[in-house]
């Protein structure tokens, strides 16, 4: 397997006049030491409006930022949201970061999971599907040489030169955000890289990897004319110490993460305005409400010592999952913690899997040849988006 860093940008309150100074320049740090290191890829959200939870509402200066400070890290949109930013500009934001980057840049794409950032860009939630198809199908070709035009249900473009061009070519690998679990098998269909934001098990994992591949293999579907990129993603809760003790009390900020992710893409809930509700206060209102809960959910992540991780991501490995997320930089954890957590995980575990990429490539190529043929597993018992430990609001 390989392994990613996955960045929201969460920042609770209190804030003072240097927090998200320093939160930018703490998250800069690491993911230049990442890069050292030899993690594969590093991952940064977009969001809108969604206080506490995320400050990460331009994730091409961040990662242009980074760019500039590491030499081989993959930088990914993790992802960019097609449904609040017009397609021409996309395409000219990722295609210059690719430029800069020298070619290092992976191209999630969303729809915005919640109606705090969709209304005020006047997306209704119920449309956000089919903007996002009409997105891709529209900004796809903008990556080729010479000019292009597009006139679909939501956009509608005259002809022109989209430019800069990316590096890679015909363009970045393609990733789609996969909030719903039922999104995995949706990008398997169109052939595109799936990114599984949630805390799904091995077993899940695994019934969603075949899903995924027999949907690529038996159903593909795409929705513009671009290279399949067969990969599945899976975000995960992580910190790594020597002890588990010790890990489980530097890794707060996990459950802090799951709170305000529950909290926001509540269908029901009002939403606030500014300002009017803090989460952190609230999360330690809930906390002390349901303190074994906050404890289960912890145990659900790849938190622990390198032994305990070494022995969950070994259950990952053997569902044939590409990548591994981590889910470092949440709550209040401290920039030392994620560091040393980062350097103790890439120095006792992170070969292990690494050694073992080749062997699983040599499965997916034979997957996607038809040469090893996956069982159709039904993936009725594995709906659940944020997992049977995930804490509930």
């Amino acid at each position: 397997m390989k392994f990613g860093i996955f960045y929201e940008l969460q920042l609770p309150r209190p804030w003072g006049p240097d927090s998200e100074y320093n939160l930018y320049q703490d998250a800069l740090s690491q993911l230049e030491l990442a890069d050292a290191l030899g993690y594969d890829y590093a991952w940064e959200v977009e969001h809108h409006f969604l206080e506490e939870y995320s400050h990460s509402s331009a994730p091409e200066v961040f990662l242009a930022a980074a760019s500039q400070r590491t030499k081989r890290i993959r930088l990914g949109h993790g992802i960019f949201q097609l449904t609040t930013n017009h397609p021409a500009k996309v395409a000219e934001k990722v295609a210059a970061l690719d430029l800069i980057s020298n070619g290092r840049v992976e191209f999630g794409m969303g729809e915005s999971a919640s109606v705090t950032e969709l209304t005020p860009f006047k997306v209704a939630f119920e449309d956000k599907r089919a903007i996002w198809e009409d997105a891709v199908r529209c900004l796809i070709p903008m990556f080729g040489e010479g000019g292009t035009e597009y006139h679909g249900p939501h956009f509608d473009f005259p002809l022109r030169n989209v430019l800069p061009k990316p590096r890679q070519k015909p363009h970045p690998p393609l990733w789609t955000a996969c909030s719903q679990l039922q999104t995995i098998a949706y990008a398997g269909e169109k052939g595109i890289g799936a990114l599984g934001f949630q805390f799904v098990s091995a077993d899940a994992a695994h019934a969603w990897v075949h899903a995924y591949y027999n949907a690529m293999t038996k159903r593909l579907a795409k929705l513009a004319d671009y290279p399949v990129n067969p990969n599945i993603a899976l975000v995960s809760m992580f910190m790594c110490a020597r002890t588990d003790e010790e890990a489980r009390q530097k890794a707060d900020g996990a459950t802090f993460f799951q709170f305000c992710l529950r909290y926001y893409n509540s269908a029901d809930r009002a939403r606030p305005g500014p300002g009017e509700v803090d989460m952190w206060v609230e999360y330690g209102k809930w906390k002390a409400a349901n303190a074994d809960q906050a404890e289960r959910a912890l145990s659900g992540g790849l938190i622990g010592s390198p032994e305990t991780i070494r022995r969950k991501l070994r259950k990952f490995e053997a569902s044939q999952i590409d990548q591994v997320i981590l889910l470092n930089q949440a709550g209040r954890n401290t920039h030392q913690d994620i560091c040393d957590s980062l350097e103790l995980f890439a120095e006792e575990v992170m070969p292990e899997f690494h050694a073992n990429i080749p062997a699983h490539e040599t499965w997916k190529a034979d997957v996607l040849a038809g040469r090893t043929v996956l069982e159709e597993i039904e993936t009725a018992a594995f709906q659940d988006r944020y997992g049977a430990k995930a804490l509930t609001v």
